[in-house]
Formats: C-alpha cells, sequence, structure tokens
C-alpha cells in the first residue's frame, strides 16, 4: 500500500489529534512562547512522543482484544479488592480529568465569542455547555463535527503558515526541542504541556474506535501508520503555535490574557483579519472538544463498570451529565480562562501516569494479546514514558499543595 493509500484509512488517529489541539492546546502552547520562548519546546517533543507510545499500546489493546482499556482492566483482575481499586482509579483518574477539561473547553469557546462581541466569557461560557448538551442528547454532533473541524483545520493553517513567515531561528527552535530544561516558574508549563497533548481520556476512546475502523490483526501496520502520522501533525500544529507566540511576545512582558491578544500572533500574516480567523477557528476548537471530553468520559466509565456504552442508557448519561454541569458551572465562576485553562492541563498532567501505567500493564498480558504483546523495546519506551509522566506530576502535585499552604 503507497503513501496516498495510506493517508485514505486515516481515521482514529486523526481523532486524537484533533481531541488535542483544542483551546487547551491553543492557550498552553501560546502562554509557552510569550513567556519562555523555545526553551520548553523539549516538553512538547517529549508529549509527541509519550502520544505515540501510548496511543500505539491502546490501538493495539483495542484492535487485537477487542476491548478498550477499562474494560480489559475490569476483566484482569479475579481478586475483587484488586478488580475495585483498578477501577476505582481510572474512573477518577479519566472523569476527574475530563471534568477539567471541560471547563477549559467551555471557557476556550467563550475566549473567542468575547473576542469578536465584547461580551464576557463567564457569561458566553455556560450558553456553550448548553450548546454542547444539546449536541449530545439529539444526536445531531456527526452533522455538526466536520464543519466544526474543517474551522480547526483552518486556523491551525494559518498558525503554521504564519510560524514560517515569521523566519525563526532553527537553531534556537532545536535547542529548545533536544536539550531539555526548566527555567524558573517554567515547571507548571511544562506540565501543562505534555497534559494538553498526552490526553488521559483518548486512551480509551482510541482503543474503543479502532474497533470500528479495523476488524483483524493484519490492519495493525495501518493503525500505527494512523496513529503515527496524525499525531506528528498535531505535533507540527502546536510547535507553529509556540514559534509565532514566541515571535509576537516573547520579551516584550507581555502574557496574553484574553483571546484578542492571542489572536495578535497571526496578524503578521492575517492582519486585520487575524481576530476573527483566530476566533472562528477557536470556537470550532471549543465546541468540539465539548462534546467530546464528556463523552471520553462516559466511555471510560462504562467499559471500567461494565456498564452499556449506549449514548441512550441512563448511568452513561450520569456520568456525561455530571462532566458536562461541573464544565458548566466552573466556566461561569468567574475565574480567568487562561488560567483555568492552565489548571486544567496540570491536573491531566498529574492524572496520566496512573492511565500510563495501567495501559503499560495490560499490553504485556499474553492471555489477553497473544503474540501482539510488547516487545523488550516498548516497554523500554513505555516506562521511559511512565517515569517522567510519574515526576513530572508528582512535582506539580507537590507545587500545587505548597501554593495552598
Amino acid at each position: 500500500m503507497n503513501f496516498v493509500e495510506r493517508l485514505k484509512n486515516i481515521g482514529p488517529g486523526a481523532m486524537v489529534a484533533a481531541a488535542f489541539i483544542g483551546p487547551g492546546t491553543v492557550t498552553t502552547a501560546t502562554v509557552t512562547g510569550a513567556e519562555f520562548g523555545y526553551v520548553l519546546l523539549w516538553a512538547l517533543v517529549f508529549s509527541i512522543f509519550a502520544t505515540i507510545v501510548l496511543q500505539e499500546m491502546s490501538s493495539r489493546l483495542g484492535l487485537i482484544s477487542r476491548q478498550e482499556l477499562g474494560e480489559a482492566l475490569r476483566n484482569e483482575f479475579e481478586n475483587p479488592i484488586m478488580k475495585w481499586i483498578a477501577i476505582i482509579l481510572v474512573v477518577v483518574a479519566i472523569t476527574v480529568g475530563a471534568m477539567a477539561y471541560e471547563t477549559g473547553n467551555i471557557l476556550g469557546g467563550a475566549i473567542a465569542v468575547e473576542a469578536l462581541t465584547g461580551v464576557d466569557v463567564n457569561v458566553v461560557g455556560p450558553i456553550i455547555g448548553i450548546l454542547a448538551l444539546i449536541i449530545l442528547f439529539t444526536g445531531k454532533f456527526s452533522i455538526v463535527k466536520n464543519f466544526l473541524v474543517a474551522l480547526v483545520v483552518l486556523m491551525s493553517l494559518a498558525f503554521i503558515i504564519t510560524a514560517i513567515a515569521v523566519r525563526p531561528d532553527i537553531g534556537e527552535i532545536l535547542a529548545g526541542m533536544f536539550v531539555p530544561g526548566i527555567p524558573e516558574g517554567g515547571l507548571s508549563l511544562a506540565v501543562a504541556m505534555i497534559g494538553t497533548t498526552v490526553v488521559p481520556y483518548n486512551l480509551f476512546l482510541h482503543a474503543s474506535a479502532v474497533q470500528e475502523r479495523w476488524k483483524d490483526p493484519e490492519n495493525l501496520p495501518m493503525a500505527r501508520f494512523d496513529t503515527v502520522f496524525s499525531i506528528i501533525i498535531g505535533g507540527i500544529i502546536t510547535l507553529a503555535i509556540v514559534v509565532t507566540a514566541s515571535a509576537t511576545f516573547y520579551g516584550t512582558g507581555i502574557v496574553p490574557a484574553d483571546g484578542a491578544e492571542m489572536a495578535e500572533q497571526l496578524s503578521p500574516l492575517l492582519g486585520a483579519w487575524a481576530k476573527w480567523f483566530f476566533a472562528i477557528g477557536l470556537f470550532g476548537a471549543g465546541i468540539t472538544s465539548a462534546v467530546t471530553a464528556p463523552l471520553a468520559g462516559a466511555y471510560a466509565a462504562a467499559g471500567a463498570l461494565g456498564w452499556e456504552r449506549n449514548l441512550k442508557g441512563t448511568n452513561f448519561r450520569i456520568v456525561l451529565l455530571i462532566i458536562l454541569l461541573v464544565g458548566v458551572i466552573g466556566s461561569g465562576l468567574g475565574y480567568s480562562p487562561v488560567q483555568v485553562i492552565l489548571v486544567a492541563q496540570i491536573a491531566n498532567g498529574i492524572m496520566l501516569p496512573i492511565a500510563a501505567v495501567f495501559l503499560v500493564y495490560m499490553c504485556n498480558n499474553k492471555k489477553l494479546l497473544g503474540d501482539y504483546t510488547n516487545n523488550l523495546v516498548l516497554n523500554i519506551l513505555g516506562i521511559i514514558v511512565c517515569g517522567v509522566a510519574i515526576f513530572l506530576g508528582v512535582r506539580s502535585l507537590i507545587d500545587v499543595i505548597g501554593g495552598l499552604f
């Protein structure tokens, strides 16, 4: 199969990439570039590497075992105590992460509306949450999804073209990508960069999506290409946002606090149209993410708890509603949207190790995967990813607790 034919079969991997190119990524990458230039690009490189490693395991688990991660964990442990510990950890990690994401997603869409209309984000946010609820409960998401994704793609292309147009220093970019360093005050953004890219609930969604797209183990090479290619493209888009933000804001002392300021980084390409282009794309990203986050959380909980994975199921809808409700309430409390989005990414960075460790464990189950378990190289890569994620998560958690006391 040639490259063009492989591109035609892109599917679940593109869904994963689209899921992390949302308001959280745009905001986190913008603030990172504005505050630290290219210094934290190594965190982006690690996050792309980690996403590829973990999502490949997730897709392989789903394709070969015909189970998603939560379902596989529920069936793994015979000891009821161990089973419930695993289930509780997974459900709490994924639903809490989805709740944190949901508030950021809703406020991300609201930032876009505020940039165009001036209406406060804390007024617009709950309206966007209600709109997401209507889309989910009427089942019309498939109708609007392609249109909204097209808006996100257009915004992404604008960032990539602008990043080329500003002629960044390639040497400085490469140094930031491959020479790790955490400047003072940069740890939380490093964790946020990882948390906005390696999204824990994507590990559950991906395993389900590949089962719908492919049926046989012989399709595994295609699934791997889909995963690697799509995630690298997502990484290039995030890199472009860091570059444009650095070129626009780094060294000026300005850290964008709203949509109008963030849109300035597209002005070298779009001039006066930058605000409109940015706002429309960010709104599309906000709505799509506001729909997918509660949906992913509900799928993960349903799989772990043995419920029917059906949008019309009572238990499924309860989880979905809770996640949406938390997002709607959080979006109307008056907090700074940029700060809320960054906190959501940090929360996901803290939750990530739980899902990652369970995934690596399940991908070593011979009874479940047979000849398709992790080989030595994949296990080493998985352990490295889990180790770094645990280290950054613990460091971030210590900083959060220290800030409280």
